[in-house]
């Protein structure tokens, strides 16, 4: 396949995502679920939640719960510096934010170019892929925010 094709073929569909870099590895996620993009403010961290939780933050009034991806992903922890971002999404009617290493651009991925998530990892981070796609510059990984927001602490979370 060739990389720089930006359109599925005849009669495929192809899905709008927002890519960002965790650990040298590109993601992807949805453009729907994404509201906005934020340089890093100050975060209220909440006692007694999973570590994956970095705490809370004021969105022009409204707390938003911020999660670090990194860790989310069981990849190696890293301070935010400048080029990070607390990507917004909304999961189920509520705001979410997601620190990210950068966000990169937002991109067209054809549905016949997108491979089934391979094998690899733990079964813990494996769950939240939704499949790969390869382009002049690598791989890019589709994450399934619904998945990655799913399990029990983090349902009991938002509930609260």
């Amino acid at each position: 396949m060739n990389g720089s094709e930006s359109r599925a073929g005849p009669g495929g569909r192809s899905s709008t995502y927002v890519t960002f870099s965790l650990a040298d590895e590109t993601y992807a996620i949805d453009v729907l679920q994404v509201q906005e993009v934020l340089k890093v403010p100050d975060i209220t961290p909440v006692p007694g939640v999973p570590d994956y939780i970095l705490g809370i933050i004021n969105l022009r009034g409204d707390v938003v719960t911020v999660i670090d991806a990194r860790r989310r992903l069981g990849l190696p922890m890293r301070e935010p510096d400048e080029a990070s971002r607390i990507v917004i999404i909304d999961v189920d009617r509520q705001n979410i934010g997601i620190l990210v290493d950068s966000v990169a651009e937002v991109v067209q991925i054809p549905e016949d170019a997108v491979d089934p998530a391979p094998a690899v990892g733990n079964e813990q981070t494996s769950r939240f892929i939704l499949g790969v796609t390869s382009s002049g510059d690598g791989l890019t990984i589709l994450i399934d925010l619904n998945k990655l927001l799913s399990d029990e602490e983090w349902t009991t979370l938002r509930e609260l």
